[in-house]
């Protein structure tokens, strides 16, 4: 399994658990699912920035 993978999976959980809690503690819907969107937003832009391969130079001109 690739990193990337291994990171959103990472995110589901913490996004899921998160939701979960706010649930319990009787937040409103609507603020639960924008809480979601944010996490997993966040999650995809840190794991294509941990996961991305960095361009070789070409320094042989």
């Amino acid at each position: 399994m690739s990193n990337l993978v291994i990171y959103l999976i990472g995110t589901a959980l913490v996004a899921g658990g998160l939701a979960w809690g706010a649930n319990e503690m009787g937040a409103p819907p609507i603020w639960i699912i924008i809480g979601v969107i944010i996490i997993f937003g966040m999650g995809i832009m840190a794991a294509v920035a941990k996961t991305r391969q960095k361009e070789s130079s070409d320094t042989n001109n």
